[in-house]
């Protein structure tokens, strides 16, 4: 690779990087708020009480949380692999590859809730055997609150890849999770490719 490819390859990617960090930066403000058109976030279990909720919004939260539970990716879901006629490791035999670059998120509390904003950016690349020019990448988010789970969603990302181009990015940004907060919980999201 060339060095004006590779600085046109850098320059995309940062440029995608920027346009998450906007993305996810901005739901402090405006559509945060708005209702999901989907309806409430799904949510399993370990819901507070009423009296657990009162007692969070007398201790009154900044705005902006300051205590946005980290993002993390999920060990083994960093990557996917996809091989051709069944041959897995078989170098030569790959169709293509998917990686994580970037994960992100940010958090507006308000009246005992941590509503959360979080995201992504990877990249697609065509291995040695592959000729895809559209592929469905598989990403789970999850939300953990003292290892329990609260949220749990597992989305197909389109990815576009058009000759002579042997890899794309992708985004994927999912906004208005509500997470109850009392205060003191050990509050994790993770990221991760569910090939499952």
């Amino acid at each position: 690779m060339g060095f004006v490819e590779l600085a046109a390859t850098r320059g995309l990617r940062f440029a995608s990087m920027g346009a998450l960090a906007l993305a996810v930066s901005a739901c402090s403000m405006g559509n945060m708020f708005a209702p999901s058109s989907s309806g409430p976030s799904p949510m399993a279990t370990a819901n507070p009480t009423q009296q657990e909720l009162a007692t969070a919004s007398t201790n009154a939260l900044p705005a902006i949380a300051t205590e946005c539970p980290p993002i993390k990716v999920r060990n083994g879901g960093e990557a996917l692999f996809y091989y051709g006629k069944g041959k897995v490791g078989d170098a030569r035999s790959l169709n293509y590859q998917a990686v994580i670059e970037k994960q992100s998120r940010n958090c507006v509390v308000s009246n005992g809730l941590i509503t959360v904003k979080m995201g992504i950016v990877g990249r697609l690349l065509l291995g040695p055997a592959g000729n895809q020019t559209n592929v469905n990448v598989p990403v789970r988010f999850a939300v953990e609150r003292d290892e329990v789970p609260l949220f749990s969603e597992r989305y197909e990302i389109p990815v576009t890849i058009t000759p002579p181009n042997q890899s794309e990015e992708f985004v994927k940004v999912v906004e208005n999770v509500a997470i109850p907060y009392t205060g003191g919980e050990q509050i994790v999201i993770w990221v991760g490719f569910d090939s499952k």
